[in-house]
């Protein structure tokens, strides 16, 4: 009787690893999905960043919920803080609410507007996704901190030193994602 459970078992998990490998494409695609492509994909040509960098970060942040605010008041699909929105729209001429910043940084459009733009910034400062994603989460003034003492090269090379273990998983995070999504969508 124990002899048949296990047998049986066995079979359940092999027909589920063989789908799995059938329609692995399929599942992974659920998984991580591109929710909002059309207004990703303009911004990502608008400010010339890899859209697939746009979605890891979304995955990240968010997990396309669109109505998401982190502890630290970050809103929206690309966790966007009010500040760093306004300072983003008044130097980019990105056209937002003033009155209501939270409220139109809320907004999918916008956030996204402002989330790409400012990814784009981080990407020219730095020249490399690794250094860029990780002043994303950390600040430009804490991530220049880092390269001025020696704890971060600017080039990215040793990114696992990074030493706030928010950031190293976040930056590790956008990593893994940004590389499921060149694979499942190329």
């Amino acid at each position: 009787m124990k002899n048949k459970k296990l047998f049986i078992f066995i079979i359940v998990i092999l027909i589920f690893i063989i789908l799995f490998f059938i329609f692995k494409d399929k599942i992974l695609k659920i998984i991580y999905p591109k929710d909002y492509e059309e207004i990703v994909k303009l911004y990502s040509e608008q400010y010339n960043v890899d859209e697939n960098l746009i979605f890891a970060v979304i995955k990240a942040e968010s997990n396309f919920d669109e109505n998401a605010i982190s502890h630290k008041s970050a809103i929206g699909l690309m966790q966007i803080m009010e500040d760093t929105a306004e300072d983003i729209a008044i130097k980019y001429n990105i056209d937002i609410d003033f009155e209501n910043v939270k409220e139109s940084v809320a907004k999918v459009n916008n956030n996204i507007n402002i989330g790409t733009k400012y990814l784009s910034v981080l990407l020219e400062q730095y020249k490399n996704v690794e250094v860029a994603v990780a002043a994303y989460n950390a600040g430009i003034g804490t991530v220049d901190n880092w390269i001025d003492k020696g704890i971060i090269k600017s080039d990215g090379s040793d990114i696992e030193n990074i030493p706030y273990k928010e950031t190293n998983n976040y930056v590790r995070k956008i990593l893994r994602n940004y590389e499921i999504y060149q694979t499942i969508y190329k």
